[in-house]
């Protein structure tokens, strides 16, 4: 009888450090401020921010043929005076 008490002690407590070693090398996630962040070692990552910036990706393009065209307007209206 003794000896069952042991066995399922010793059961107990290796079950019980299996768990902690287990626990201790995964990570723990953290929501802080609504962010769920996924280990401590978060703010040593490289932050990448790219600025906001209008929809359509040739705005300086189309303003300079815009202008373009503006000119040329302009010019033949000056050439047929």
């Amino acid at each position: 009888m003794k000896s069952d008490t042991i066995h399922q002690q010793l059961r107990l407590w290796l079950c019980g450090l299996g768990v902690l070693a287990a626990l201790s090398v995964t990570g723990c996630q953290v929501s802080i401020g609504g962010q769920t962040l996924p280990s401590p070692h978060y703010q040593d990552d490289d932050v990448q921010y790219y600025a906001p910036s209008t929809e359509f990706k040739l705005s300086r393009e189309a303003a300079k043929l815009k202008e373009y065209n503006a000119e040329l307007e302009l010019q033949r209206a000056q050439q047929r005076r």
